[in-house]
């Protein structure tokens, strides 16, 4: 058994237990069922619940899902983290503070809605993500390390900007990989979770879909909902739907904690803004089909406002899997900074459209073009140093804590990379330029792509290699990148030109759009309280997590600096646990 299996045993029996017992009654309520309700078993989820049980809460922890499903996408993540001046920064040689960071973060959030205003959209957002960058640069390394959570030595540098000081991006390398991936940011959470179930002190409430959220008196005293047949759907697999009998469940709070949009398409596009052009007609999909946003109108029937809901965070360079484990399953390139992006017809896309650099503004560029993919082109060089893919699974050697398979990326292609280019259906991998386009045109199933015009911009960007300096602004990002030891040694290739043939065979991959995060949400205060429509809290009604724009209806803003959608989910868990453990 590897480490999650054994995890997953542990308080297993507890929670199975519970599990049978409550889906044995359907659900029925006793007479003051628990000090609170937690509604959706993710991250944030987990983290607010240990910490009402740390208070000596009881807690109820409900979930559309089977148990196989606890810890939600967190699980899937690759599990990178924003921290500032850590210590991993300053082993790297980098050099950071909390004034560059929160300068970092003010240029890429772009807070324009009511920042001043306590009816602003921005108001609480502003509020929130000054307290996080906070957070990041004082306590947070410090508290998950406290918890047994370690990090891979190599900071990556993601979202590396639009080209000003003050503008969009990280000013320098701040992502953090957690050693164990996403699941082990969510492992000490889950074992205090499960530890509280033996001990009473938690009941799991699995297949359990909550439909209202109930108010008496004007505070919230429950919810209640439809309990759904068992399941034995793996992790991230689709669950039945199919209701077997009513609940209701009290308590003087409930915790929102329910997750994003991200894999209803059709919310998607009904929230989509003007600003990132039309939305695309073909998306394929980064979250589990159960990242519906349904509990985000629930909560607004009870009386919640959402703020923001046209900010969201889709990826640019999605792959379709080859072996999806849900509906539409995509995963994206995590890329360095060396490959040639075209767009669909074969132009080169201008700064700051370059990879690793603004993923919304190249969004933008990718939908003004009228279609909804691009390209890479790379060398199979750049391929084994730059290209990584994102999430837990596609990751064993960080995952499982696999030294000897990790140093393996040093002499050889990652396994997952050699399974996509071999099996999956977005690879191209050609000798010559004529050879490659012609692959191209048939996974895209046209001929937008001719062979002449896409040699003139290698050529054209190749001739640009000859000199240590340049005035293409992607060979210039590449020299940068060479500067930072974190690069060298793992995300970056050594420059080359894409003709050199000593490199390796041509390699194009098609990248698809990839939805993944909410950037708006529920509107909530410092403490995790779901406000009106006029500013004031709901008694007894908390969110945190996604639902939340990861705190105050939108903490990111319009954009995002990469590794902070974990770290949210983390800080307004913790917020709205507290807060809430101080209330009952």
């Amino acid at each position: 058994m590897n480490r999650r299996q054994v995890l997953g045993a542990a308080g297993g029996a507890a929670a199975a237990a519970a599990f049978t017992d409550t889906t044995a009654a359907f659900g029925a309520a006793a007479a003051d069922d628990a000090d609170a309700i937690v509604v959706g078993g993710g991250l944030a989820g987990l983290v607010a619940t240990a910490e009402l049980v740390a208070a000596g809460r009881k807690v109820l922890l409900l979930d559309q899902e089977p148990e196989a499903s606890l810890g939600g996408q967190a699980f899937w993540s690759f599990g990178g983290l924003f921290l500032v001046d850590s210590a991993e920064q300053r082993l790297m040689g980098v050099k950071d503070s909390y004034e560059l960071a929160w300068q970092d973060w003010l240029g890429t959030a772009g807070f324009d809605r009511g920042v001043d205003s306590p009816g602003g959209q921005d108001y609480w957002a502003y509020k929130w993500a000054q307290a996080y960058v906070q957070f990041a640069a004082g306590e947070k390394r410090s508290w998950l390390a406290g918890l047994g959570v370690q990090w891979f030595p190599i900071v990556g540098w993601a979202e590396r900007g639009g080209g000003l000081a003050d503008g969009h991006g990280n000013s320098v390398p701040r992502f953090h990989v957690t050693w164990g991936t996403g699941p082990a940011v969510m492992e000490p959470f889950e074992k205090k979770v499960r530890a509280a179930a033996a001990a009473g002190k938690v009941v799991f409430k699995f297949r359990h879909q909550v439909d209202d959220i109930v108010r008496t008196g004007g505070a919230v005293s429950g919810v209640r909902g439809k309990v759904l047949e068992p399941s034995s759907a793996a992790r991230g697999t689709p669950s039945s739907r199919t209701a077997v009998a009513d609940f209701e469940l009290r308590a003087p709070v409930v915790i929102v904690t329910s997750g994003g949009i991200g894999a209803n398409h059709d919310l998607i596009r009904r929230n989509w803004p003007a600003r990132l052009g039309t939305a695309p007609r073909t998306m394929i999909t980064g979250v589990p089909a159960h990242v519906d946003g349904r509990m985000l109108a629930i909560t607004e029937r009870a009386g919640g406002r959402i703020v923001n809901p046209d900010r969201m965070w889709h990826y640019t360079e999605g792959l379709r899997n080859y072996a999806p484990i849900w509906p539409g399953h995509g995963i994206r390139i995590l890329p360095g900074p060396s490959s040639l992006w075209l767009d669909a017809t074969g132009k080169r896309f201008r700064p700051p459209d370059m990879p690793g650099y603004d993923t919304l503004h190249t969004l933008g560029s990718i939908t003004a073009t009228g279609y909804d993919y691009s390209w890479f082109v790379a060398t199979q060089e750049i391929v084994d140093k730059e290209f990584a893919l994102s999430g837990s699974e596609q990751n064993p050697d960080l995952t499982n804590k696999n030294v000897w398979q990790l140093l393996s990326r040093i002499w050889q292609t990652p396994e997952p990379i050699q399974r996509f280019q071999k099996y999956g259906a977005d690879f191209v991998i050609a000798n010559t330029v004529p050879e490659l386009v012609a692959g191209m045109n048939r996974v895209a199933g046209n001929t937008l792509l001719d062979p002449a015009a896409v040699k003139r911009q290698i050529d054209a960007r190749d001739r640009e290699m000859d000199n240590n300096y340049s005035k293409d602004a992607q060979v210039m990002g590449i020299r940068n990148a060479l500067s930072y030891v974190g690069d060298q040694l793992s995300r970056t290739a050594g420059a080359h030109k894409l003709l050199d043939s000593s490199k390796g065979p041509l390699v194009a991959a098609k990248l698809n759009i990839l939805t993944r995060k909410t950037l708006g949400g529920l509107q909530t205060d410092l403490q995790g309280r779901v406000l009106d429509a006029s500013g004031a809290p709901i008694p007894g009604l908390y969110a945190a997590g996604e639902v939340a724009g990861f705190g105050g209806g939108g903490i990111h803003g319009y954009r995002s600096l990469e590794g902070t959608f974990l770290g949210g989910c983390l800080f307004s868990g913790r917020q709205a646990g507290r807060a809430a453990a101080a209330t009952t």
